[in-house]
């Protein structure tokens, strides 16, 4: 594919980049060793899509969702999943006003900008069937009448692989709710090294001191038109297809991904392509995306997962086979 150098100035996202570098640097300041995180996070808030962040405790995952959060001018909440919360405790509930006698809505912790979600998988079923309703929809009816959520609205969603008693593993239909599923590992050793110093020299001073809101909802919204401009070929479009449907059509795997997983490919490449400066998209965008996209929506076939094959093993495999378009 030939790329067209007039594209380049079609869509001014100066204004936009600028604030994802200022938000950037300001939480690597606190958060060390996590840009991968920080940066499909910003493309998660740039597209309406909701993140699972997989990872040992004391990983940062919480932290950095929680600075990350702090950096936007918005409702932030967290919501601490246990195996006694009941969907009414993350949505609201009718509560009986003795003044007007009249039933009134307490809005739960689920109607913020950002919502963080610690552990997902430590409550039942119905309790996360509530809130991936609400992650669809944007909205939630109580007693007949709709309460629709402000934008912006990203859940991110934490959960911890290791630690499998007294959890509740998330229904393949569920998981697909998700724009990405982020992997987080340790921090190499000089990273920690520069953890540890920091922490060292902050002393009594508390993370959340050194980050401010950098960005408005408004900002957000006007971002957020600005990526559904972003241009993408045809030819692309044709290779994200190829892509989702090779997972479909492969002996190596027992689920393939859905046509969500293609829809998310292509937003996501496109708020990929304008954190760079780009207002096109390019194939480099499509494979960046490709993985965090498709990770949690391909299920191993039995022999491969007793072999220890990995899903990106297999989507790296996928892309090398695909022609890129020129």
């Amino acid at each position: 594919m030939t790329l067209n150098t007039d594209f380049k100035n079609r869509i001014d996202l100066s204004e936009l980049r600028s604030k994802a570098e200022e938000i950037n640097s300001a939480i690597k300041k606190v958060v060390i060793g996590q840009d991968e995180m920080l940066k499909q996070l910003m493309i998660a808030l740039l597209t309406g899509g909701h993140i699972l962040i997989e990872g040992v405790p004391g990983t940062a995952k919480t932290l950095t969702a929680k600075m990350f959060a702090k950096s936007i001018s918005a409702d932030f909440s967290r919501i601490q999943f246990t195996p006694d919360l009941m969907p009414s405790d993350i949505t609201g509930t009718s509560v009986f006003n003795m003044k007007t006698s009249e039933f009134e809505f307490r809005k739960g912790p689920v109607f913020g900008n950002i919502v963080l979600i610690d552990e997902i998988n430590r409550s039942p079923a119905k309790t996360q069937a509530a809130l991936f309703e609400v992650m669809e929809e944007h909205q939630i009816t109580v007693d007949g009448i709709t309460y629709k959520l402000e934008d912006p609205f990203v859940v991110i969603a934490t959960q911890n692989p290791i630690e499998q008693e007294g959890t509740y593993r998330l229904p393949e239909a569920q998981s697909d709710r998700f724009l990405f599923k982020i992997k987080v590992d340790y921090p190499s050793v000089n990273d920690e090294f520069t953890i540890l110093r920091n922490s060292h020299k902050r002393k009594e001073k508390k993370e959340a001191d050194e980050i401010s809101a950098m960005i408005s909802k408004e900002e957000i919204k006007e971002f957020k038109t600005k990526i559904k401009e972003i241009y993408i070929d045809e030819n692309l479009i044709k290779y994200i297809t190829q892509i989702t449907n090779k997972t479909r059509n492969n002996s190596d795997l027992f689920l393939g991904a859905s046509t969500r997983a293609s829809l998310n490919i292509m937003n996501s490449a496109k708020a990929t392509a304008a954190l760079s400066g780009r207002d096109f998209v390019i194939p480099d965008d499509i494979k960046y995306v490709s993985y965090p996209v498709l990770r949690h929506r391909i299920l191993l076939s039995p022999e491969k997962e007793m072999e220890g094959m990995t899903t990106e093993k297999i989507i790296k495999k996928i892309i090398s086979t695909l022609e890129v378009p020129r």
